[in-house]
């Protein structure tokens, strides 16, 4: 593929399924060569989520009806493949899922500096391998700080919340679109694919693109 694939990735950082078919994506870029262009997009899969979160292995159970046993069998299928990907699913006891929102102001802002993508693995890090809490100010300044941004500034966005309506309106349109699930990927604006779909699936698509531009 000469031309510049754009590719479109409407994602949430608590998602495990988005880094993983990340990973798979850009495996399957890297093996094709295709020279590609990615947007990162937000999108909550709690969006009423209260401040404190919910342990991971609760939420599991309420919102799927998993029992533990099939819990645990999924999240040690999920650290499997993020080891084959080279990402490090660290789960817990404790492990819980936050809200998301206040993340992607913050990577609206970055995406401002033409720097989302950074901060976009940075949260998948903190929260996947090391547990952090993203609901809290704090640490997300404190991890955008250690990504190379400006600390005080990122704490500044969060509190007045100056992103806020952008991003809403940004869920929005994505919702419009028909997106209810996440990892959502368009390529080109016109092809959907959903869900992590593997790298070798995702080599058949990214062939399949190059064979449509020739």
């Amino acid at each position: 593929m000469s031309e510049t694939l754009r590719i479109d990735i409407i994602s949430d950082v608590m998602c495990p399924w988005c880094i993983i078919g990340y990973r798979q994506l850009l495996r399957a870029l890297e093996t094709t060569k295709t020279p590609h262009d990615i947007h990162w997009h937000p999108f909550e899969l709690n969006p009423n989520m209260p401040p404190e979160g919910q342990n991971i292995r609760e939420h599991v159970a309420e919102k799927y009806g998993s029992t533990p046993e099939q819990s645990a069998k999924s999240r040690e299928h999920m650290s499997q493949l993020g080891t084959d990907l080279g990402f490090e699913f660290r789960y817990a006891p404790d492990s819980r899922m936050h809200n998301t929102f206040n993340t992607h102001q913050l990577l609206h802002w970055a995406g401002e500096q033409g720097r989302k993508q950074e901060l976009k693995m940075a949260f998948f890090t903190a929260h996947f391998t090391h547990g952090r809490d993203l609901s809290d100010l704090a640490v997300l300044s404190d991890i955008a700080d250690e990504a190379g941004f400006d600390k005080a500034e990122a704490l500044a966005v969060l509190e007045d919340q100056r992103y806020a309506q952008a991003v809403r309106q940004e869920e929005a349109f994505w919702t419009q679109q028909g997106i209810s699930g996440v990892p959502a990927v368009v390529f080109n604006r016109r092809h959907l694919v959903t869900g992590a779909q593997g790298t070798e699936n995702y080599t058949n698509i990214l062939n399949q693109l190059s064979k449509e531009t020739v």
